[in-house]
């Protein structure tokens, strides 16, 4: 039998999502705006809340294609509050809209998201060796920093936390704990996307 991390349950989605996904570099810029949209999302929430409306998101978001996604005028934000396959929250509807359009600046900047947000690590993933789920933190001064740079770019739903979460999923640190099948898996990287 495989150990996971403790947070995992036995939804198969989250099982399928911790062992195929999180934690594995991400330098896809749509895949990386999706997953900095959905920890937005997920303020307040549980992350098996997003999972779960995950396929409804990318049908809502056009598949989270930056550009589309800028281009959402106030016909499209009100379509969107009134979709029950997503969090109808109108601050992260908006945030999502004016997110992507600080994409775009930032890729007219920095040549490409994945360019400019990798850089908050140094360009390679932080490898930490947490023992227990007790011992990963919900933010680092990375996070904070990614933070305030965001924040200063016009985002939205970006505190230290939701950050932190985002660089969990995209790779940007491997927070398997060390018992953890995948954390070795991704250490050795074997998973780089």
């Amino acid at each position: 039998m495989k150990i996971r991390c403790p947070w995992v349950h036995d939804d198969p989605l989250i099982i399928d999502y911790h062992d195929q996904e999180w934690g594995v570099p991400i330098h896809d810029d749509r895949l990386l705006f999706e997953f900095l949209i959905l920890e937005g999302a997920q303020a307040g929430l549980s992350w098996i809340t997003i999972l779960k409306k995950r396929e409804n998101y990318r049908k809502a978001f056009d598949n989270f294609e930056v550009e589309r996604v800028a281009a959402y005028h106030e016909q499209k934000i009100e379509e969107l509050l009134n979709n029950p396959g997503i969090v109808r929250n109108r601050l992260k509807i908006r945030a999502a809209v004016g997110n992507a359009k600080a994409v775009l600046e930032i890729q007219k900047e920095f040549g490409s998201f994945d360019a400019y947000i990798w850089k908050f690590v140094g360009d390679k993933a932080i490898k930490n060796k947490w023992k227990t789920l007790e011992d990963v933190p919900s933010s680092t001064s990375q996070s904070e920093r990614m933070t305030k740079d965001l924040k200063k770019k016009g985002f939205k739903f970006v505190g230290p936390t939701i950050c932190y979460g985002f660089m969990q999923a995209v790779g940007m640190v491997n927070d398997h704990v060390v018992d953890c099948f995948r954390h070795k898996e991704l250490e050795e990287g074997s998973n780089d996307a």
